[in-house]
């Protein structure tokens, strides 16, 4: 539990709203499959895969930046290059197990998910606009 403590609250908050947004957009993506008739359960576990990933992956990337505003510029650099790195990897064979075993992955479903942060960040954007 002491680990939870050390997270940054801004870390927690953004990483909960993407995690949020990642859940919602599967969940409608899912809806797309079922309308479409191409729903089953490939479809349900990639989509949950390729959600818990993305949510993963964000929240990485906000504890390694929250780790490098406490470093210098040089080694905050190397340290955010590894984590991208890392999660580059991670993201890869995310997408090779979901290739790998199509009885259990949908492909699309699993790596539409891996978008989602993206319209969840720009969603973000345009919200705090709007208030200001």
């Amino acid at each position: 539990m002491d680990f939870i403590k050390k997270i940054d609250p801004t870390v927690k908050k953004e990483s909960l709203y993407i995690a949020a947004v990642v859940m919602i957009l599967t969940a409608l993506m899912e809806a797309v499959f079922l309308v479409l008739g191409r729903w089953d359960m490939t479809v349900l576990w990639g989509g949950l895969l390729g959600a818990f990933v993305a949510a993963m992956n964000f929240f990485l990337m906000g504890l390694t930046v929250q780790k490098a505003v406490e470093k210098d510029e040089k080694d905050a650099k190397q340290l955010m290059k590894v984590s991208q790195s890392g999660r580059l990897v991670m993201q890869l064979a995310f997408v090779a197990l979901a290739a790998a075993i199509p009885a259990a992955f949908n492909l699309l479903a699993a790596l539409l998910p891996l978008l989602f942060p993206r319209i969840g960040v720009m969603l973000h954007g345009v919200i705090r606009k709007e208030k200001n």
